[in-house]
């Protein structure tokens, strides 16, 4: 799956912006905000959504056991951290007495068993279902060999759910934030069948907000608060306004006759941002890369031509000409400033481009006309011809064209570069990803926990992502040592997903380009609102006065 298209994501940043709200103490005005969205909810199924707008309208409207709050993992539906066995292989959550969903029936232990199974089940093809992987049976489950009710989950009583793993993962607790790993009221479910989750009418809630006004394809919507949420009083915002706006100035337009409380911006517009007051940067552990389909365009299973576009592109030149909000250049396929080492504290992003490696990332045009050539002769051709896939926002289709230039900057002699950039709205983005209708894509990834296994698991040969065609025998086997018989040793650990990082990124499976760093125009009286490690904004305590 290809996980989250938003400008809104990732790690470990707190930042202050957008609030939503109540009615304050003193009798003020019920508080309200309204925010840029850069797309449409594609589902509010939890199992089934693979974007970034829908995980931020599920992360305001839906709970889990835990939640992220203040770069801190705390307990949601569950009264408190989970109790761990000493093999680290059986958690046992225990949930708060008085938790309820929107139509008012309890939220119990076999909610979280039905959608856990729910998940897991092939016929749902939920395209997060991977992530259950590690949790007994899960594997089985997922390639047809084992049933869905026999998942490694169980609900001990009306408030006790049990999660049994294969393996001990380090990152567990973390990983299940993912709105993947949220209860679902199975009545419902059964109720609406297809149509369950559809539209705001069609499911029910148990966090924060209560969706309204969505009937599955709306260019905005409104979340208002949740009274039988069971901290609702630290919610002091009554109502999030979301509003779609794929151009910047449009955007800043709406900011600025203030019927936008807060947007992003990009390229000219957020240069021209930087002495308002309500501009900011939030820094993500999201990044935006290229896949490539060998299975599509033959040429790309050459690494010299792999390695060839890579360092056609002056990454710090695009992101100042083009984005100019804030991003950094991709050096790696993980994230900088979202993994540290335990014993050192030492950046895995930044030590994965260290011994040499962050050449793969270099803009280098002569090499880079030099590995092309040589490319193309071992492939026996003079024409590379490809289509770019990206999303219709303006930041993708001005990234489209920058890029269009850099590889046609490839040719020299009788050899020519042909890209053809199709851009499409999210949905179908989303649809031709999965299905690998592409000859490259423009791919996008934001953390669900902080680990970088969330980001390397996705590239191994079983794993049917949006990470092209591209596998690779040893790079496999470090994942699975990762998550194997390493799982609980910290250092080997961490060598292994570092030769896996640096493997991949010598071999270009894909192609890192920039990792974001979002420019926000927020009004000033907007505060309290957080940017957390699972890459979703937090309203708690948020407020709009």
């Amino acid at each position: 799956m290809q996980k989250k298209y938003w400008s809104l994501m990732a790690l470990s940043a707190v930042m202050l912006l957008a609030a939503c709200g109540k009615q304050s103490s003193s009798g003020g005005k019920p508080q309200t905000i309204a925010r840029m969205s850069a797309d449409v909810i594609a589902t509010m199924d939890t199992a089934k959504f693979s974007d970034g707008v829908s995980s931020q309208a599920m992360s305001d409207t839906m709970a889990g056991l835990y939640r992220y709050k203040n770069n801190k993992l705390t307990p949601d539906m569950a009264a408190k951290r989970a109790t761990v066995s000493k093999d680290q292989k059986t958690y046992t959550f225990h949930l708060r007495k008085n938790i309820r969903w929107s139509d008012g029936k309890t939220v119990t232990a076999e909610d979280f068993v039905y959608a856990w199974q729910r998940v897991a089940n092939p016929a749902t093809k939920s395209p997060y279902a991977y992530i259950l992987s590690g949790i007994k049976n899960a594997d089985a489950i997922l390639t047809g060999k084992a049933k869905a009710s026999s998942l490694g989950v169980k609900a001990i009583d009306k408030h006790t759910f049990q999660v049994t793993l294969e393996k001990p993962m380090p990152y567990f607790e973390s990983m299940i934030c993912l709105q993947t790993f949220d209860p679902v009221e199975k009545s419902v479910v059964e109720k609406y069948g297809s149509k369950y989750a559809t539209s705001a009418t069609k499911l029910t809630f148990n966090g924060p907000y209560i969706l309204k006004n969505w009937n599955g394809a709306n260019n905005s919507w409104t979340e208002t608060k949740n009274p039988r949420y069971w901290n609702a009083s630290q919610y002091h915002v009554q109502k999030l306004k979301y509003q779609v706006v794929k151009d910047a100035s449009t955007a800043m337009n709406l900011y600025s006759s203030g019927k936008l409380d807060d947007v992003t911006v990009t390229g000219d517009d957020a240069q021209q941002s930087k002495n308002d007051p309500g501009y900011n940067v939030v820094k993500q552990s999201w990044l935006t890369y290229l896949s490539m389909n060998k299975d599509v365009v033959p040429a790309f299973g050459n690494v010299q031509i792999r390695r060839a576009l890579s360092l056609a592109i002056n990454r710090s030149a695009f992101i100042k000409q083009v984005l100019g909000d804030g991003s950094t250049p991709a050096r790696s396929m993980v994230p900088t400033n979202m993994m540290y080492n335990e014993q050192t504290n030492a950046d895995f992003g930044k030590e994965a481009i260290k011994g040499g490696y962050g050449q793969y990332t270099a803009y280098d045009l002569k090499q880079a006309r030099q590995l092309f050539k040589d490319g193309m002769a071992a492939t026996g051709t003079t024409s590379l011809n490809f289509t770019l896939v990206t999303s219709d926002s303006t930041a993708d289709k001005n990234t489209a064209t920058y890029l269009q230039s850099a590889f046609a900057k490839l040719a020299t002699g009788n050899l020519k570069v042909n890209v053809t950039i199709k851009s499409v709205p999210q949905k179908n983005w989303l649809e031709l990803g999965r299905a690998h209708e592409y000859g490259m894509l423009m791919s996008l990834w934001g953390a669900d926990y902080p680990d970088a296994s969330n980001f390397l698991n996705r590239y191994t040969t079983s794993t049917q992502d949006f990470s092209g065609a591209w596998s690779n025998a040893q790079y496999d086997q470090y994942i699975s040592d990762a998550a194997g018989k390493d799982a609980t040793n910290s250092s080997k650990r961490w060598r292994d997903l570092m030769a896996a990082n640096r493997l991949i990124t010598k071999d270009m499976g894909s192609i890192p380009l920039y990792q974001w760093g979002t420019a926000h125009l927020t009004k000033t009286s907007v505060k309290g609102m957080t940017y957390e490690p699972n890459s979703m904004f937090e309203y708690t305590g948020a407020t709009n006065k």
